[in-house]
């Protein structure tokens, strides 16, 4: 009996040995997350809106019939460009076509024509073109319109709440559709707003290298605030939870562990966020790829 319960208490332990053993065994190990890492960045920063604005050519000029009379020449094309006092009609009166010719074959020196030279009062374009050769027009009558190429704007509908915003942007960036920038400066406001959709239309004076149609739609980009040394990330770098009142990032304490660091973020652009708090090493890993769901602590794999 002395030497039974000893051997009773060795094998009690030596089962549960065996136990925990096989148990640990059976647990899986953490599984290793590839991931893509990238270092903070101390750079300019930008944060800004994007707008429409429309291109307009505010001075027009009109050239006007000062006769009644038949259109007897015409060098007007829309979309040439003349130049001020360029002849672009040649008209007619009904009287002069019908015995001009006739007084003058019997009279040489009474000089009678009955023709009038319409001249361009300006430099530029021509935008619309409304009478042709053979066409019957009255004095004060719209023959062609002429855009003045130095006149060129654009017209931007900026929400009034933004109108402080705006100021601070003397310089404008436009964007064409078809990716061409253009540089801009702000020339003033209209003196109204829209009473629906509370905008009022700005003016934003270019001086474009080439031609450019009237109704063209641009980009304008209007920075909101900036900064000349932000502490930045990329924005697949910082994580989120559902309200978007919590925001955190994965640094890698070493090279097979991350770990969660909540993070208070700043402005943020299409490609970069501002980590104002904390304040991050050059040299501290941040994950960029990989790093959406994963545990507080996780065990990585940085690819490369």
């Amino acid at each position: 009996m002395k030497n039974l319960l000893p051997m009773l208490l060795f094998s009690g332990l030596f089962l549960t040995a065996c136990n925990q053993n096989k148990e640990a065994a059976s647990e899986p190990a953490a599984p290793v997350i590839p991931v893509q890492v990238a270092y903070v960045e101390t750079k300019p920063l930008s944060d800004f809106i994007e707008l429409n604005a429309v291109s307009s050519y505010l001075q027009k000029s009109y050239v006007k019939a000062n006769i009644n009379g038949y259109v007897q020449f015409s060098n007007a094309q829309p979309g040439k460009e003349v130049s001020g006092h360029t002849i672009l009609f040649t008209l007619i009166t009904k009287e002069a076509k019908a015995i001009g010719n006739a007084v003058n074959q019997l009279d040489p020196g009474f000089k009678f024509s009955g023709i009038s030279k319409i001249r361009a009062e300006q430099s530029g374009f021509i935008t619309q073109v409304n009478h042709q050769q053979g066409d019957y027009v009255q004095d004060g009558e719209a023959l062609a319109a002429i855009s003045n190429r130095n006149s060129l704007v654009f017209l931007l509908d900026l929400p009034y709440e933004l109108r402080s915003v705006v100021d601070q942007n003397k310089n404008i960036e436009l964007i064409l559709p078809d990716g061409e920038k253009l540089k801009g400066t702000l020339g003033g406001a209209m003196p109204s707003v829209d009473s629906a959709a509370q905008t009022q239309r700005i003016i934003i004076r270019v001086k474009p290298p080439h031609t450019i149609p009237e109704g063209l739609i641009a980009k304008v980009r209007i920075t909101k605030t900036a900064k000349s040394n932000a502490q930045t990330l990329p924005k697949s770098a910082v994580l989120a939870n559902e309200t978007e009142d919590e925001f955190w990032v994965m640094k890698l304490i070493n090279d097979s562990t991350a770990v969660k660091v909540p993070v208070k973020k700043g402005m943020e652009n299409s490609q970069s966020i501002e980590i104002i708090d904390p304040i991050f090493n050059s040299k501290d890993r941040i994950i960029t790829t990989g790093n959406y769901g994963i545990a507080d602590t996780a065990k990585v794999k940085v690819d490369k």
